[in-house]
């Protein structure tokens, strides 16, 4: 699928919801769960890792659009061949635990790669938190130049929520949503905020510019099925309720 019609069809509204089953997360029966909780709970698309099995498992069990993720540009193509819609360079929350950064050249490279493998694909790409947030900025503006159609922010792993309850949500969405403000007012193609949204911050998110927001824990670690479908419909019902308006001079 080309970019115009994914961008009438997840971007337009200005609120998209992309449930993330998780880059690391090969158990078809979590990945098959998280991606029924995004159908039956009104996602916008699913994320999963980036392998050809997963795609079409996606495929059998939802008519959303289906992103695939990995940090190796290699994995994208068998993806895609076998139906994936868009991919996206990150998440790179699970790496930060290892030990393992990305820094500003590693992301703008796999771009590169990306794009010489799939000029044509949909393609997103996470700009990693560990970077000062100028830094971020100036990033995001290379990989749109780059081939980039979408933005990413992260910045979840990266807080330390000193209160509980609404306040700790706020602090942990923080950095992703400072992130999303700067970057969306300098680049011009929607900005996805994921990494610590919940569906309190959600509108903030919106409210910051973002075009959507992504999340994954929240309901991909839920063993519940109809608990994960209740996260999903709430985060909804939170994003219904505000509609992004794009930066002055910025075109998205």
């Amino acid at each position: 699928m080309t970019w115009q019609p994914i961008q009438e069809t997840i971007f337009a509204q200005g609120n998209a919801l992309k449930i993330i089953s998780g880059l690391t997360n090969f158990d078809r029966e979590r990945v098959a769960r998280t991606v029924k909780a995004a159908e039956a709970g009104g996602a916008t698309f699913v994320d999963i890792a980036a392998d050809p099995e997963l795609v079409k498992l996606a495929k059998e069990r939802t008519h959303l659009p289906v992103c695939v993720s990995a940090v190796e540009a290699e994995k994208f193509p068998p993806a895609v061949a076998a139906g994936a819609d868009l991919i996206e360079i990150g998440n790179f929350d699970p790496f930060y635990d290892r030990g393992i950064r990305f820094e500003a050249e590693d992301v703008l490279r796999l771009t590169h790669e990306t794009r010489k493998l799939l000029p044509e694909i949909p393609l997103s790409v996470t700009v990693p938190h560990i970077l000062e947030l100028d830094r971020q900025v100036e990033l995001a503006e290379t990989l749109v130049a780059a081939g980039a159609n979408v933005i990413q922010t992260e910045g979840g792993t990266s807080s330390q929520p000193t209160h509980s309850g609404v306040m700790g949500l706020v602090e942990k969405a923080t950095p992703t949503l400072a992130a999303t403000h700067a970057i969306s007012h300098a680049v011009s193609v929607p900005v996805l905020c994921a990494s610590g949204i919940s569906s309190v911050t959600a509108p903030m998110a919106i409210a910051a510019g973002a075009a959507g927001v992504g999340v994954g824990s929240a309901v991909n670690r839920l063993d519940n099925e109809v608990a994960a479908i209740a996260q999903v419909r709430s985060l909804v019902d939170a994003l219904a309720t505000v509609r992004r308006v794009a930066p002055a001079g910025v075109k998205q």
